[in-house]
């Protein structure tokens, strides 16, 4: 029997809307009839093809539907965060239970165990910057959350792929306001500042009186387009 680790998803009954797929199928049937009229191929065995694909896709998605709950979230937290620069905690609590409670009842206390620390993964990840006040906590939050889901390995690499996309925001943002040097020179005094001091609760105090002067990109946009980008690329949306 594979593992939690291994079985992320549960085979699902496949749904469609009937009305979605009639029109559909009418503009299958209205994009071939010039192809018809050559005599290429007909409309019926186009159609026929056609609808083949998307009961094929609907059925690939229903079965991947726990990656999609977590793009959906992280997509919704982005958009929040963007606008309040804060990640809200009605969507990272619920957002981790649900993970944990879905792992407990598709694959047992297995599932769980592999759950609970993928929930640790995501917040050790990014708990330092935190800790130093470079991280808000609906931002580590949020990252604990997709690894309550998608577990311990999936959520590193996008982690990973997230704190490079994070990266070339931030520098870009700082290119597009023409303020490089100024925050450049920040960014070289916080490290120094990380190096020298290393007592996390004065870091923490600093970064808060350093706040209002600080370009401040909401880390749940790097989080969600890192994350989505990674199950694409592993094929873990269809």
């Amino acid at each position: 029997m594979k593992s939690a680790e291994n079985a992320r998803h549960r085979p699902s009954s496949r749904t469609a809307h009937a009305t979605f797929f009639d029109n559909f199928a009418l503009f299958a049937r209205k994009s071939t009839i010039h192809a018809n009229d050559r005599g290429l191929i007909s409309a019926e065995s186009y159609q026929e093809r056609t609808m083949e694909y998307v009961n094929d896709l609907g059925a690939s998605m229903a079965e991947h539907w726990p990656v999609w709950v977590v793009t959906v979230t992280l997509i919704v937290a982005a958009v929040i965060d963007g606008f309040q620069l804060k990640v809200p905690n009605w969507i990272t609590f619920p957002f981790i239970i649900a993970g944990w409670t879905y792992s407990v009842i598709a694959f047992g206390w297995e599932g769980l165990g592999w759950s609970m620390l993928g929930t640790v993964v995501g917040l050790a990840l990014l708990l330092p910057a935190y800790a130093i006040g470079g991280m808000g906590a609906g931002d580590v939050k949020l990252l604990a959350g997709v690894g309550a889901w998608m577990y311990g390995t999936h959520t590193f690499y996008a982690f990973c792929i997230s704190a490079v996309v994070g990266a070339v925001l931030a520098i870009g943002m700082v290119l597009f306001r023409g303020a490089w040097e100024k925050h450049s020179n920040q960014a070289w005094m916080i490290l120094n500042e990380i190096l020298t001091i290393r007592d996390p609760n004065q870091l923490s105090a600093i970064a808060a009186e350093r706040k209002p002067t600080m370009m401040l990109l909401p880390y749940g946009i790097p989080i969600a387009i890192g994350s989505i980008a990674y199950f694409i690329w592993m094929g873990m949306l269809v």
